[in-house]
């Protein structure tokens, strides 16, 4: 019963960080489009260009940060999988940089290890909820 709460504390714990590192971007991008783009050194031609910043890293980022504090409420496993396969695919899209572009830089590196760090923490929570729930039912 302990470990269950303690793993139901420590999904809670990931799930809410990951919400508030989004929703951090999130807000940037809305207020500062230019700003998201200023951290991988692109400049931003035009109004549309302001406004797919705004809307994919703004609006759909301030989506999943919704979802995932319902789901930290709601259903922390469901939660867990849609983390570990997000910081997971970030992860392999700049593993494939890497392999097709070329060397990451500083920022690229740096998030390939926050995001594999992220994507392998929510792989062992998603793990040990499986078993707690398998232990349940026996």
């Amino acid at each position: 019963m302990k470990q269950q709460k303690t793993l139901r504390i420590l999904s809670r714990i990931y799930i809410f960080f990951s919400a508030a590192s989004l929703l951090y971007v999130s807000i940037m991008a809305f207020l500062s489009p230019q700003a998201v783009m200023d951290l991988v050194q692109v400049k931003l031609p035009n109004p549309d260009s302001f406004s797919s910043i705004r809307g994919v890293y703004g609006g759909v980022g301030l989506t999943i940060v919704i979802m995932l504090v319902r789901w930290a409420l709601r259903d922390e496993k469901q939660g867990l999988v849609f983390l570990t396969m997000l910081w997971g695919f970030y992860a392999l899209s700049r593993l494939m940089t890497l392999g097709i572009e070329g060397p990451l830089g500083a920022f690229g590196q740096q998030w390939l290890m926050t995001e594999t760090i992220l994507f392998a923490f929510g792989t062992v929570l998603l793990l040990f909820q499986m078993r707690a729930a398998r232990l349940a039912r026996a």
